[in-house]
């Protein structure tokens, strides 16, 4: 990176900070952690989009698919699948219930205990984990950043900035972004770096395609089996396997329960979710191109750098920086919804209940922020910690498949079955979590039973099969457990009944009205950044033409969004009035007129 790239990537990452203040001024939780419950259909899916998205997004999948091709596409492309039917099956069904969080729901389904603990271990695990996207950004940004051995900020053993100081500001910068704002700046960042990284990447295929001799030339110089949706360990029972892992990853984690319930409506979640869908069934091949392109340019190169390094080799000054300081916002989203996520969870389920339940709403506000730089902390001793565990990719791919169903499956069996409570969630999720562990560290190479003859066929299948046997144990077993339940248990538990009266309740109450606010800003946000590329443009005579498409194409785009958002404004406004108008003439009825 050049002086550009630099001076480009310092204004978006201080234009993120902003965008977070300019939300600061929220008044109570419902707003800091569930916007209000008036983000817009399009923002939700959009955001909930870019949390899956982070570096790790193009060091874990952009290295797959510089090694393996086409196995990178199909991998993201099944999490579409996964996306489609949570909206057809469970997205509106977590809006329908009425609830602000699921640590809210849990709490009338299950019980205060299960919350407690689930806040503890997701928010301390997930939050942990995150700190490894932060890691994966570091590591790209450092690589195109050489500075003198002797320089204060640099890795004397790489000659560049050093990896471990720029997790550290990442992370400063992640925290200021969530305790300013809240949700809201999380939904907004969300929706610029989408667009941003979008753009850039329709910038990066065509220009990459032309340095291997266009699309006949990619084909025909690909390594064989390279277009392949399967290879190696990533097998079709992989793919399917790995399909239902986010079914229920999405289905009930809490960040993602976040964005079905942050919307005015049980038909806004299911949208929301579709449009997740739809994005990631059509767009793997565009997002995972450049680093399987690079390979026909480098192959020797390191899988987990490709990404960047292909940008590196077609994009000119300031662009590439953009590019960087977008992937810093995607890493910034998808640790930022964790943060935020959690932070509420402790805010409302132990300052509120067990601390301070006489707490006005400016005070919890107020304790979510310090909460938040609290797990800021955890974040930042994870991109410290992960790296020396091992592969990042491992350890994303491991965690996934053996936490997602042990935390996720009694939250989504209680949406629908009126029979397992409190002891059946804690029975499910303690047992899967154990034997997880025990078939991770027992049965893989050098684990606890190697040596022992009597488990030697079932070390073999193991080691044959790791992402498969990770995908079995985290999934099989709890649902097996859960299935056990639902057929030995007869009486209808406390909980179910408590949560089909506040549905009851909120089918009841006054519809919100989507916000036209993140419409308006992601349009100036847009337009402020193409205007920049613009300037760029005519200083740099050399990729003027790049440049220049560039800024109009954002141009174009926020002149559009200005455009839907005054659009969507006016239809708001009217039904608005239509919603107060019914009102009216219901407490006139009810009044006897």
């Amino acid at each position: 990176m050049n002086s550009t790239d630099l001076i480009v990537l310092v204004i978006y990452l201080a234009g993120l900070l902003v965008m977070g203040s300019i939300f600061s001024r929220l008044k109570n939780t419902q707003e800091m952690f569930a916007a209000g419950g008036q983000s817009p259909w399009w923002l939700s899916g959009l955001s909930a989009f870019m949390t899956t998205f982070s570096a790790g997004t193009f060091v874990v999948w952009g290295g797959i698919a510089y090694q393996h091709g086409m196995v990178g596409v199909s991998i993201l492309a099944v999490i579409g699948v996964a996306s489609m039917l949570v909206g057809w099956l469970l997205a509106g069904r977590w809006k329908s219930f009425g609830y602000d969080s699921a640590a809210a729901f849990l709490d009338a389904r299950f019980g205060r205990s299960i919350v407690q603990f689930y806040t503890w271990l997701q928010g301390t695990v997930g939050v942990f984990t995150m700190g490894g996207a932060i890691y994966a950004l570091a590591v790209i940004v450092t690589a195109l950043i050489p500075l003198p051995a002797d320089h204060f900020l640099a890795d004397p053993e790489t000659g560049h900035f050093s990896v471990t100081i720029a997790s550290l500001l990442i992370s400063v910068l992640v925290i200021l972004i969530t305790s300013g704002g809240g949700l809201w700046a999380v939904l907004m960042t969300d929706a610029l770096q989408f667009i941003i990284l979008t753009v850039s990447v329709l910038v990066v295929v065509p220009l990459m395609l032309l340095r291997v001799g266009g699309v006949d030339g990619f084909v025909e110089k690909a390594p064989e089996g390279f277009f392949s949706l399967v290879s190696g360990e990533f097998t079709w029972f992989f793919l399917a396997g790995w399909s239902l892992v986010f079914f229920f990853k999405m289905g009930g984690e809490w960040a993602y329960i976040q964005r079905f319930v942050c919307v005015p409506s049980q038909k806004d979640a299911k949208k929301s979710s579709y449009l997740f869908g739809i994005l990631y069934l059509v767009s793997p091949l565009i997002w995972m191109l450049p680093p399987m392109a690079y390979r026909l340019i480098d192959p020797s190169a390191d899988p987990e750098q490709a990404y960047i390094l292909a940008c590196q080799v077609v994009l000119p000054a300031g662009m590439l920086g953009l590019m960087i300081a977008a992937m810093c916002s995607a890493t910034a989203s998808m640790v930022t919804t964790q943060l935020n996520v959690f932070a509420g969870a402790f805010t409302t389920e132990f300052y509120q209940r067990l601390i301070r339940p006489e707490a006005d709403d400016k005070e919890l506000v107020t304790v979510g922020r310090v909460i938040t730089l609290l797990l800021g902390g955890i974040a930042i001793a994870g991109a410290l910690i992960i790296p020396r565990m091992g592969t990042y990719t491992g350890y994303i791919l491991a965690s996934v498949a053996i936490l997602t169903g042990p935390l996720v499956l009694p939250t989504i069996w209680g949406l629908f079955s009126s029979k397992i409570g409190l002891g059946t969630a804690w029975t499910v999720t303690l047992l899967s979590i154990a034997v997880g562990l025990l078939v991770k560290g027992g049965f893989q190479t050098d684990g606890w039973f190697t040596d022992i003859a009597f488990f030697a066929p079932f070390t073999k299948l193991a080691q044959l099969n790791v992402r498969m046997t990770e995908i079995v144990v985290g999934t099989a077993f709890p649902l097996a457990l859960l299935l056990i339940a639902e057929v030995t248990i007869k009486k209808t538990h406390a909980g179910w009944e408590r949560i089909q009266a506040n549905r009851t309740r909120h089918h009841k109450a006054v519809p919100v009205t989507p916000s036209p606010l993140p419409a308006r800003l992601c349009g100036w946000s847009t337009i402020i950044v193409g205007a920049i590329m613009l300037v760029l443009a005519v200083v740099d005579q050399v990729d003027a033409l790049i440049l220049g498409g560039f800024a109009a194409l954002l141009l174009l785009i926020g002149v559009g969004i200005l455009l839907l958002a005054k659009r969507l404004e006016r239809l708001a406004t009217e039904k608005e009035a239509a919603i107060q108008q019914v009102q009216q003439e219901k407490e006139l009825i009810n009044n006897g007129w």
